[in-house]
């Protein structure tokens, strides 16, 4: 007899604020038992619009923050690293999983590989050739240089489409569990994330595309679609729909009030 396919629990959210949004992530995460808790795929948008800031970026540094102000778009501070990116248009995942849960990798950098073929899927689903940089770019290509802002670098397992950068992932690990987001941009809002940097150079938004520009319709519930159909194949596991618990909403709640809500989280990465 074959062997039951692993169960993951499907989080399927409206869009919500960015503080709720990575108050809710690091709540999955804090509420994980690697010993005993399900795997968690979570979906959701952004809505209002925001800026999300890598864990180790200053916003002084890297954002015009009288900008910012003036067009009362939020910042929020995510628990993993990378430049800033502007969340909009798009769908946004996160995952929470011990390394046990997911098929082996040679290594912290090679399980970025494992847990983003879904996408490298989902994108040929949709009919683009899609591939990883390290794959497919030219042997001069510097991959893995730090960037305030996101879409200006490329990473070895970042995704490439018409050789652009296509959305964009970051993982974080504590004590044996794995936690990893990313965003599936519908429209490419990269030009208006980088009005909000400190360095406004157009060329560090030109890496950047679409799945509208490749011709995909915007169709929210076409892509999520896809996604855990992509998910389901790549991981060879089955999705539960099953939201938050009452305890990782209160939780989410919580680090909402102390964290994800203050300037001294989102600002300087400190908290209260």
């Amino acid at each position: 007899m074959a062997d039951t396919a692993p169960t993951w629990r499907l989080i399927e959210d409206e869009p919500s604020t960015g503080a709720e949004n990575m108050a809710m992530d690091e709540a999955l995460v804090r509420s994980f038992d690697p010993a005993r808790s399900r795997p968690v795929l979570r979906l959701y948008g952004w809505q209002p619009p925001a800026l999300s800031l890598g864990r180790f970026q200053k916003a002084a540094e890297v954002l015009d923050l009288e900008r910012c102000r003036s067009a009362g778009v939020p910042i929020v501070r995510r628990i993993t690293g990378g430049g800033t990116i502007y969340h909009t248009d798009e769908v946004t995942y996160a995952l929470v999983c011990s390394p046990e849960q997911i098929p082996p990798a040679s290594s912290i950098k090679d399980s970025f590989r494992v847990l983003t073929g879904f996408l490298v899927s989902l994108y040929r689903d949709l009919g683009l050739d899609a591939s990883y940089a390290l794959d497919a770019v030219s042997p001069e290509t510097r991959l893995g240089e730090r960037t305030p802002f996101c879409f200006a670098g490329k990473e070895s397992f970042d995704i490439l489409v018409k050789g652009k950068k296509i959305g964009g992932n970051a993982q974080r690990r504590q004590k044996g569990i794995i936690f990893q987001h990313g965003s599936l941009p519908l429209v490419n809002r990269a030009a208006t994330g980088l009005s909000f940097m400190r360095e406004r150079d157009p060329a560090l938004a030109a890496g950047a595309v679409s799945l509208e520009q490749c011709g995909i319709p915007v169709d929210y519930a076409l892509v999520r679609h896809k996604l855990i159909a992509a998910f389901r194949r790549s991981l060879t596991v089955e999705l539960s729909p099953q939201p938050p618990t009452g305890q990782e909403r209160s939780l989410a709640r919580d680090l909402l009030e102390r964290r994800y809500a203050t300037d001294r989280w989102n600002l300087e990465g400190m908290d209260a």
